[in-house]
């Protein structure tokens, strides 16, 4: 970590439960970017995320095409260039051993 991986494991008490799946779990990511970590840095907490939706990543990745769609939704948007539009791999840690999820830009050997 940092790297494209998101984990999934066990939520604890200290996860706020909005955070929390039905299943108690949190994913947690640490992305490789300069703009996304200073900001974690500056607030000094992580930030709450979801994984882009499966149609229309370009309106999740670019950040002119997201300023249009989302003007009057946000307070503003880091132009940081355009993004990454492979999901990271997920791994559930949350068993015995380690299971792919969803296979993404991290590679995945048994």
């Amino acid at each position: 970590m940092p790297g494209p991986y998101t984990f999934i494991l066990p939520a604890s008490k200290m996860v706020p439960k909005t955070l929390q799946s039905k299943k108690d779990t949190v994913g947690l990511r640490i992305p490789d970017n300069k703009i996304v970590m200073a900001i974690v840095n500056e607030l000094g907490r992580p930030i709450l995320s979801a994984s882009l939706p499966g149609e229309h990543v370009e309106d999740y990745t670019d950040p002119e095409v997201m300023f249009e769609n989302f003007r009057n939704e946000v307070d503003f948007v880091v132009n940081g260039g355009i993004g990454g539009t492979v999901p990271s791999t997920v791994v559930d840690l949350t068993g015995d051993e380690p299971v792919m999820v969803r296979e993404g830009l991290g590679k995945w050997e048994d």
